[in-house]
């Protein structure tokens, strides 16, 4: 009975003990959660960054595919071109040697006539021996020639100036797609380099993430421990 006063004094101070520690354990609790939310934000936050990244890449990967398709169908032009140019080379090539052989036969028929003393009589006899009706036929036949290889020889010049024309045109265009491909693929590099960073932060922010849920795990676990030694005392 003397001792009863002192232990009811003891066991109310260890009450207050208990709903001060209560109270502490609450406040660390509720700023453990706020801790949680905030982490749980920013997860949020690099999935989404995530996700922008991989669409980014894909929209950088069919850039890419689109260039190289570009790059194709310009060899493609190229390659066009240059047959056109060998087809023509080789009809020029005939028509030079079609030329040189009338040219030939002019030269022969030119000779014909140095043995003649007479131009008349060589053209009859020219008339007799060929496939031509009068004089004036041979004549003509003779001016068509000479059309013939001034008109050769203008397409001949104004061929070359198309291809040369063809050939710049060309040229600054594959300038131009073979620096946007350079830019594109440095813009890649670039956008690989981000998202190994990304992976790694990711892998950062799990291995954190797995640590802080071990922590709360101990920590619910040792505030169940003291809630339970609380209530037993109380009781």
């Amino acid at each position: 009975e003397e001792d009863s006063p002192y232990s009811l004094i003891h066991l109310l101070k260890k009450k207050k003990e208990a709903q001060k520690m209560e109270k502490a354990l609450a406040e660390k609790y509720k700023a453990f959660r706020e801790r949680m939310k905030v982490i749980a934000d920013q997860w949020r936050d690099l999935h989404a960054k995530r996700a922008q990244l991989k669409t980014y890449m894909e929209r950088c990967g069919r850039t890419i595919q689109e260039c190289e398709e570009l790059r194709i169908q310009a060899l493609e032009i190229n390659s066009k071109q240059r047959k056109e140019k060998m087809k023509k080379d080789g009809e020029l090539l005939r028509a030079k040697m079609e030329l040189e052989a009338l040219r030939k036969k002019h030269r022969k028929l030119c000779k014909r006539v140095q043995k003649y003393s007479i131009f008349k009589e060589y053209l009859e006899h020219v008339v007799k021996v060929s496939q031509f009706e009068d004089i004036s036929e041979v004549t003509s036949w003779y001016k068509l020639l000479v059309r013939t290889q001034k008109d050769l020889l203008q397409s001949q010049q104004g061929h070359k100036q198309l291809t040369e024309q063809d050939k710049v045109l060309l040229e600054h265009y594959r300038a131009e797609k073979e620096a946007e491909m350079l830019q594109d693929k440095n813009e890649l590099v670039q956008f690989k380099l981000r998202f190994d960073q990304a992976q790694s932060d990711i892998l950062l922010w799990e291995a954190h993430w797995a640590d802080i849920q071990n922590r709360t795990s101990k920590k619910t676990r040792k505030l169940w421990t003291i809630k339970l030694a609380i209530h037993n005392l109380f009781q």
